[in-house]
């Protein structure tokens, strides 16, 4: 009876089993909206073109004294602009933070581990794990282990496994979460949401940074730490914390930074390299490059190492040398040229800290910390069995531990802080404004279905081209600029009701926007805000030539219609500069007020340019539109 049920469905044709219907096709508007102006690679090319020679370059020192006090400088520069940047992150930084010591485990032959957890910042705890030798010597070494991208964070089998062998040899480890992973896993610590804090005037730094010098205090407050000894590691974003904490903190007196960072000239060129929003923090660039950061090291021990085939990020082949070519010119002036050392993984060779990485790591603590004793065996000691489970390793936190977004809204609520500096050259100053002398070329033509479109390339000055689509249907009676924050091809139904209306269209992808998104998107943002300039600045700057250029190709002042938060604000900023150069400004899909970008909870890789650093902390949207209504 099924069967016969079955094959009769299948004559006459079932619904439910019809395949889904073909889009229908596009339309002419459509074709026309899609049609490429810019070649493929152009807005990658002009971002990395863009970024790559506002990145330092190593400075050509001769001796020693001349060195250290360029790296003091730099130091300094980079702790007080960069990580602890506004009054609340030095605040932070300064506070009286506490430490919780919980249960005690057993771990394995020799060891034990105690649990713990510590405060970052008032309010925001970290768990933590302390492996520590069950016979201590007099001076014992330590160790912060940190970890990087990793979904199971301190519980991470290669990392019990380093953390293990490192107890078995005498030297107490810490292992600590990173924010969003393992305990801390969860939305409000996504690191893209540290831009928030950016947003608001405080460094979104700040966090990842006391989560690692805390990490460092209570290490070297146990009773037998030895302050000679004290040793970083990790992998990958782990990686990028053990050069951020080893350079800017001389405690650290020997690191192993494994596959986690690369010049920023590097990654200019690799996209692969392209860090997260911690990686690049606004700014950094434009004190210190990573290559300074390595050199940064010298008079202490240092071990890089990298994979051959990385398949993430930071492969040996691009990322090594230049911190080599930077370091060791340094390290020679030190007199220790063989404190700095380099490892190549090859098997597996992809991105890892597996055993050939943890051993190399092993060798170095036996030169740098047990030199002469020939007893230090560099092969790992076999202590899978001892790996435990995740929540064996789980430790209690406050049921209202903050997190980064909560930090967020709490260092917002109150802004932006004083009205009256809300002036337009103070916005100038924070949106890192760029006025553009726009530079025309028509590349082509093409009319369907009544509807006549010509291609036009805008070179802004010598750095970046904005593709505008000008569409006309019949004889236009006002031009109307169309930005949407998807890009032009996803305007084609309000724009499609300008035309009907008598409008001349100028759909245009600025920076960041539609065709004009450079691979990686939101990732050159970043890099573009390392460097010092604001995504944001660019992209105002943009819109406020193509209406300059409208305007006098056009002979009339161009309204500009915006589709989503993001295109309005740009807008909005470029109008607040030049209020004399854009038309009426007519927004759908936008926010009220740049407090919504902290209700929304949004996140830097989907809305780059709204997390101009201080923007809030000056302006909101209600000071952003008296600017634009307020003549030059």
């Amino acid at each position: 009876m099924k069967t016969r049920l079955l094959l009769l469905l299948l004559a006459v044709g079932m619904p439910a089993l019809a395949q889904k219907p073909a889009a229908p096709p596009p339309s002419d508007l459509d074709v026309l909206l899609q049609h490429a102006i810019l070649p493929k690679d152009l807005p990658t090319t002009e971002a990395q073109n863009y970024c790559e020679p506002k990145v330092p370059r190593m400075p050509k020192v001769t001796t020693l004294d001349e060195w250290q006090t360029f790296a003091g400088q730099k130091r300094r520069e980079a702790l007080d602009k960069i990580v602890f940047r506004g009054a609340l992150a030095k605040q932070w930084r300064d506070a009286k933070t506490k430490v919780e010591w919980l249960d005690t485990i057993e771990g394995g032959p020799g060891y034990h581990i105690r649990k713990l957890r510590y405060e970052i910042l008032p309010g925001l705890w970290i768990p933590a794990l302390l492996y520590q030798p069950d016979k201590v010597e007099a001076k014992m070494p330590v160790h912060l282990a940190v970890n990087g991208h990793d979904g199971n964070g301190k519980a991470s089998p290669y990392k019990q496994i380093r953390c293990i062998n490192l107890a078995k040899r005498g030297i107490a480890s810490l292992n600590i979460e990173w924010f969003g992973m393992g305990q801390l896993r969860t939305d409000g610590f996504t690191h893209a949401r540290m831009n928030q804090l950016d947003l608001c005037g405080v460094s979104g730094l700040a966090p990842f940074y006391l989560s690692m010098s805390r990490g460092l205090d209570i290490l070297l407050a146990l009773p037998n730490a030895d302050p000679a000894r004290v040793a970083a590691s990790g992998v990958s974003g782990g990686g990028w914390q053990t050069i951020i904490i080893s350079s800017l903190d001389t405690r650290v007196t020997l690191c192993n930074p494994v596959a986690g960072y690369s010049s920023y000239r590097t990654r200019a060129e690799f996209p692969s390299d392209l860090g997260d929003s911690e990686q690049t923090p606004n700014d950094l660039a434009t004190v210190a490059d990573y290559t300074h950061l390595t050199a940064m090291l010298g008079g202490r021990a240092a071990l890089l190492t990298y994979n051959v085939k990385d398949d993430c990020c930071f492969a040996s082949g691009h990322a090594l040398q230049p911190m080599l070519d930077a370091a060791e010119p340094i390290f020679k002036l030190y007199g220790q040229p063989e404190k700095l050392r380099s490892h190549v993984n090859y098997d597996p060779g992809t991105h890892n800290y597996l055993i050939d990485n943890r051993q190399a790591f092993y060798r170095m603590i036996g030169d740098i910390f047990y030199a002469g004793d020939t007893g230090f065996d560099a092969k790992e000691i076999p202590s899978d069995d001892e790996v435990k489970k995740n929540a064996e390793l789980d430790v209690p936190l406050p049921a209202d531990n903050l997190d980064v977004h909560q930090l967020a809204m709490a260092v917002g609520k109150d802004l932006p802080r004083d009205p009256t500096k809300a002036t337009r050259g103070k916005l100038a100053e924070v949106v890192k404004y760029h006025s553009y002398t726009p530079t025309a070329s028509r590349t082509g033509e093409e009319t369907r279905s009544g509807t006549q479109a010509v291609f036009w390339k805008l070179r802004m000055g010598g750095d970046w081209t904005v593709p505008v689509t000008e569409l006309t249907r019949g004889n236009a009676t006002g031009t109307t600029i169309v930005i949407a924050d998807n890009g032009r091809r996803s305007a084609a139904k309000d724009i499609e009701t300008l035309l009907a209306s008598g409008q001349r269209v100028l759909a245009v992808d600025p920076f960041q926007f539609g065709e004009s998104n450079a691979s990686r998107g939101y990732l050159y943002a970043l890099l573009v805000a390392t460097v010092g300039d604001r995504a944001l600045g660019i992209e105002a700057g943009q819109v406020a030539a193509v209406s300059r250029w409208a305007n006098g190709q056009f002979q009339s002042k161009a309204a500009l219609h915006t589709i989503g938060p993001r295109s309005s604000i740009v807008t909005l900023v470029a109008k607040a500069m030049e209020p004399q150069s854009l038309g009426a400004l007519k927004p759908s899909e936008h926010i009220e007020s740049l407090h919504g970008i902290l209700r929304n909870n949004w996140m830097v890789s989907d809305k780059p340019e709204l997390y101009c650093f201080g923007l809030l902390e000056f302006f909101d949207v209600p000071q952003l539109q008296a600017l634009a209504d307020k003549p030059d």
